[in-house]
């Protein structure tokens, strides 16, 4: 295990709200011991003791139940470095020392290449780790340079490019679920799934995240990483181990197999908005174009939606649809799985053909979250992976209290808490050198390819971006 980790960006938000309480859950379940060293790195003008009182105060904000030992362990183990990231000096002497080093890059994805180049200037240590939270690059062309600065740095076994979606327990659970049990993987095709929504709907608005936020927007956000990765464990072949060969290869073979996009496909498939002024509980919520930081001429997005095909055996003839938006009325993250309806439904006089009517036209949207149908209905059934929080439910139909009547019927579970956190456990593959979770070079490149029509289409203002009520249930489908 690499015994020193230096972050790159340490004062930012990142480090406050998701890595130092990783560092500090990792103490608390014996992972890491006093050996470890972390040293961050930013352009305050601060020394250690006051960049060990933020760190203290942002673990008592951020740090949840975890014991005050653990928290106490971290923040003594912390030193700081005044660096410019980007200046092949500053940089040497943050990751100066004995042995190999892991250099987390909590910094805007602009600043990769930059960053990278300084560290190839400064040289590592043998043994040496790099970390790059999402995006990998801007768009395509910004992957692929990337990714030749990484090679040159580094050996690709030595890059991790990590997103959390893929250490929560849900997530890895539409595999678990999928490979460990036989009633599920002989339905897992387009004979019988039409469609599936990958949704990451949240409350959340803007929170001060303008800097970043309005650079990026809700698809290179959300879609082109986190919920891509999602269509990937939903979509790929059984792997024939969870290492690091078979997992990535066949999540490359799905994006792999995504139908390329048209013009006409992104107008008539593809969606954005942006909130206007609205309620959602108790709070007031401006519009985003009038957010402090925010800058309206960029037409920044803050709902995206794509619909995808795949050109594969398993899945011809099935929808997928990914969406993610801000300021909405309620939360809804999930992987919703919806199967055909029953070609036939022997009740009523004389029988009830349901033919292969799709749910797409009448029950997206319209079935609600609980997917609860009318009395004497037989509504498809959806098998819903809940992120967050974690749960599994599975909507049926079944015979009520009355003989031939038609019931909704819903079977739920509720996850174990995970005994880390999701970048607890990134972490944690990062100092033990696993990159099983982490999206390899030729995955990225392959998600921007996905949605390279997209971002162009949009920029031209091919698709028009459209504008939601704070607190609605988003824009009005238009496709379907």
């Amino acid at each position: 295990m690499i015994d020193r980790l230096a972050i790159l960006g340490g004062t930012g938000d990142l480090s406050a709200r998701f890595l130092l309480p990783a560092l500090a859950a990792l103490r608390a379940a014996g992972h890491t011991g006093d050996a470890l060293r972390v040293t961050g790195a930013s352009r305050e003008d601060w020394d250690t003791g006051r960049y060990r009182a933020w760190a203290a105060e942002r673990l008592d904000r951020h740090g949840g139940a975890l014991p005050a030992g653990a928290g106490e362990a971290v923040v003594s183990a912390l030193d700081y470095r005044r660096a410019d990231v980007t200046d092949p000096a500053d940089v040497a002497a943050v990751v100066a020392g004995e042995g190999p080093v892991a250099v987390y890059l909590a910094l805007p994805p602009a600043l990769f290449p930059a960053a990278v180049t300084a560290l190839h200037a400064a040289g590592l240590p043998e043994g040496s780790r790099i970390v790059l939270e999402k995006p990998f690059g801007e768009d395509l062309a910004g992957a692929r340079e990337l990714n030749r600065l990484l090679a040159e740095l580094l050996p690709e076994r030595a890059v991790f490019r990590v997103d959390h979606f893929l250490a929560m327990t849900t997530v890895q659970n539409v595999l678990g679920s999928r490979l460990a049990n036989r009633v599920l993987e002989p339905l897992w095709n387009s004979t019988h799934i039409a469609e599936v929504d990958i949704t990451w709907d949240e409350t959340l608005a803007l929170e001060g995240r303008a800097g970043y936020y309005d650079r990026v927007g809700a698809l290179k956000d959300m879609v082109q990483n986190h919920l891509l990765q999602l269509l990937c464990l939903v979509a790929m072949e059984p792997p024939l181990t969870l290492g690091e060969r078979d997992l990535r290869d066949r999540k490359v073979d799905v994006l792999r197999s995504v139908r390329p996009l048209t013009e006409h496909d992104v107008v008539h498939r593809t969606r954005r908005a942006r909130y206007l002024p609205g309620r959602i509980g108790d709070r007031d919520v401006p519009a985003y174009a009038e957010e402090e930081g925010v800058d309206p001429a960029r037409g920044t997005e803050t709902f995206a939606e794509v619909e995808l095909e795949l050109d594969s055996w398993r899945w011809a003839g099935t929808r997928f649809r990914l969406r993610s938006g801000k300021a909405l009325g309620a939360d809804r993250k999930e992987v919703a799985v919806h199967f055909r309806p029953v070609p036939h439904l022997p009740f009523g006089p004389g029988g009830k053909s349901h033919g292969g009517k799709s749910p797409g036209g009448e029950g997206h949207g319209g079935e609600g979250h609980g997917g609860k149908g009318h009395r004497g209905e037989a509504r498809p059934n959806v098998l819903r992976f809940e992120l967050e929080p974690e749960g599994l439910a599975l909507d049926l139909t079944g015979i009520g209290a009355h003989a031939h009547e038609l019931v909704p019927l819903s079977l739920t579970a509720r996850m174990e808490p995970q005994d880390l956190p999701a970048y607890g456990r990134l972490l944690l593959d990062v100092l033990n050198g696993d990159p099983a979770l982490s999206i390899r070079g030729d995955e990225a490149e392959e998600a921007w390819r996905v949605l390279e029509p997209v971002l162009a289409a949009w920029e031209r203002g091919l698709v028009p971006l459209d504008e939601y009520p704070a607190g609605s249930q988003g824009p009005p489908p238009h496709w379907w």
